[in-house]
């Protein structure tokens, strides 16, 4: 499920930030996982208080804070921090089981010339690019969302629904 809030949208234009709340189910054997994105300039209170008390973020880039039962972690593309520090002070990372990035457009026009995939293929951007769009789904239409990957289509609202696909003009299809 999504729920997007922030101040009324526009018609031609982005909004100033919003909030998004995503809601995964369990799968297998993994819980069910509750995800909050801030876009805009919005940022969750929390981060406040760890900036004044635990040296986080890092400087005022963008980045990550994942929350979670025994503690978090607060990252952006190069740093990583556990928190609470002293809880995790003897903790030794597993070792990387994705390569570090050339960049996004050598890795494009690598693949390109060499063959192969990138760090940001279609099967890891897809499925980012879907929860982002539900964002803006919700968000443009106001109202909750229930979402049925399977079949790609919004089960509770036909005003949400019409964000996902449209009809195309006699000649024009995919």
């Amino acid at each position: 499920s999504v729920v997007a809030t922030g101040p009324q949208p526009f018609l031609v234009s982005t909004t100033s930030g919003i909030q998004v709340k995503y809601e995964y189910p369990s799968r297998g054997k993994l819980p069910p996982v509750s995800l909050t994105w801030y876009d805009g300039g919005q940022k969750p209170e929390l981060l406040g208080k760890l900036r004044d008390g635990q040296g986080g973020p890092f400087g005022n880039s963008s980045g990550q804070l994942f929350v979670g039962s025994d503690g978090m972690i607060i990252s952006n593309y190069s740093q990583h921090r556990l928190l609470p520090e002293d809880r995790f002070a003897d903790f030794q990372r597993p070792d990387p089981t994705i390569p570090d990035s050339i960049g996004h457009h050598k890795e494009w026009i690598h693949a390109i010339k060499e063959g192969g995939s990138t760090t940001c293929n279609f099967d890891y951007s897809g499925a980012l690019s879907e929860a982002v769009l539900l964002g803006v789904a919700s968000y443009r239409s106001g109202e909750a969302i229930e979402w049925d990957a399977k079949n790609l289509k919004v089960t509770n609202s036909e005003r949400a629904q019409q964000f996902i696909h449209k009809e195309y003009r006699a000649g024009w299809t995919l």
